[in-house]
C-alpha cells in the first residue's frame, strides 16, 4: 500500500468493506474459480458474516490501511456508490474532494497520488544503493 505508506502522516485513509461484487452465490465469474488468492466467498447475510470475511481480509494480506465495514443496510456503499470499489477523498469538513471512477475500468488509484502530491507535496523515495562488486 505504498499510497498510505507515503501519506498516512498527512491524511487519514479507511477502506470500507462493502456487499461482495463476484459472490459464490450470486454474480460468480470464472476468474473467482481460478482466484490463486482463494478469497471467493457467497454474499453475506448479516454482519457478523461481512465482519469475519474482513478479518479474513486484513489478516491474510496483512491489510495495513484502517477497515470498515459497511452496515447490512449498505448505507455506506448507498451514499457513496462504492460496488465495486471507488475512490474518494475528503477534506477537512467532510465534502468530497475527489470521487473516483467505478471500478475496475475507472478505478485510478494514481489520481489519488496526484492529489496526494498536489496537496502534501511529492514523497520522494531514496535511490536503493549500488550493489557492491566483489
Amino acid at each position: 500500500m505504498q499510497i498510505y505508506d507515503d501519506y498516512k502522516d498527512h491524511a487519514d485513509f479507511l477502506t470500507i468493506y462493502i456487499r461482495e461484487a463476484h459472490p459464490l452465490d450470486e454474480w460468480r465469474m470464472k476468474s473467482n474459480e481460478k482466484d490463486k488468492d482463494d478469497v471467493c466467498y457467497v454474499q453475506p447475510k448479516t454482519l457478523a458474516q461481512r465482519v469475519a470475511i474482513a478479518n479474513d481480509f486484513t489478516q491474510r494480506f496483512k491489510f495495513p490501511v484502517p477497515f470498515g465495514i459497511d452496515e447490512m443496510n449498505n448505507a455506506a456503499n448507498d451514499a457513496y456508490a462504492a460496488w465495486p470499489e471507488r475512490l474518494y477523498i475528503l477534506d477537512e469538513s467532510g465534502r468530497i474532494s475527489y470521487k473516483g471512477g467505478n471500478g475496475p475500468f475507472q478505478y485510478d488509484p494514481k489520481e489519488v497520488r496526484a492529489w496526494l502530491a498536489q496537496r502534501y507535496g511529492e514523497v520522494k523515495h531514496p535511490e536503493p544503493a549500488p550493489e557492491k562488486k566483489s
